[in-house]
């Protein structure tokens, strides 16, 4: 247990940026919670953590990563920095140690998600052009947001980060869940990833549990109260 209350480190996933928090750092900051959402690069597994394992370790007492989407597959690695006691998965990836996202994805049916990918180019240091994906702008409400107002929608679709497609294919390196405690929040409706995807994770990974059944991938955006509780429920055990 720790004595000072634990900052709260929010990582947004794939095709999206740090203020799908918004509605959730609201809810933390009036519980006198302190919250930090930075920006995830979306370059590669290994990297992406790196990174955010070292924003961790620069935060002066103990930290509860949490991880939407692709952000979960990132602190299930930078979860094993020293000062992180909690990791909160919210429609999120959970791997294994040495498991890719291709590989926990492909234990199950493909999410629409899959089918509506666009595929770009992006300079690198050296070698051809790196592949990186969107998802298609028409589809994007649907599969991404569909219990999001659609004017909101509308905007998020054309600024979506876009995710490095290498991603797909790195392993973790690491699984921090299998020595610290960790809740997870499956959205029931997810068109992106498939809710059983998130339910295995979560349940191989012995997380508490919550389940919103109507909820789509964007459950931060549409449902910040439910989300910011699962998250204040970690907080608490571990603070």
């Amino acid at each position: 247990m720790t004595t000072s209350i634990p900052t709260v480190v929010l990582i947004h996933g794939a095709f999206a940026d740090a203020t799908s928090w918004s509605g959730v750092i609201t809810e933390l900051q009036s519980e006198g919670i302190p919250v930090i959402a930075p920006p995830n690069p979306l370059r590669g597994l290994a990297a992406d953590a790196a990174y955010v394992a070292s924003v961790a370790a620069q935060i002066d007492g103990p930290v509860v990563l949490v991880g939407h989407s692709y952000g979960g597959a990132l602190i299930t690695v930078a979860g094993t920095t020293e000062n992180v006691v909690g990791l909160v998965y919210v429609a999120a990836y959970v791997l294994e140690e040495g498991e890719s996202l291709g590989e926990l994805q492909g234990r199950f049916p493909d999410s629409p998600l899959v089918s509506n990918l666009k595929q770009w180019t992006y300079p690198v240091a050296a070698g051809d052009p790196a592949a990186e994906v969107t998802i298609t702008a028409e589809a994007f409400p649907s599969v991404f947001a569909a219990d999001v107002p659609a004017d909101v929608t509308k905007v998020l679709a054309v600024a979506q980060r876009p995710l490095a497609a290498g991603a797909f294919t790195e392993t973790a390196s690491a699984a921090a869940w299998q020595t610290k405690p960790s809740w997870a929040l499956v959205a029931g409706a997810d068109q992106a990833i498939n809710p059983e995807v998130e339910r295995f994770g979560a349940e191989r990974a012995g997380a508490t549990v919550v389940e919103i059944a109507g909820a789509s991938h964007a459950v931060a955006v549409s449902q910040p109260k439910e989300v910011a509780a699962l998250i204040l429920d970690a907080v608490r055990a571990v603070g």
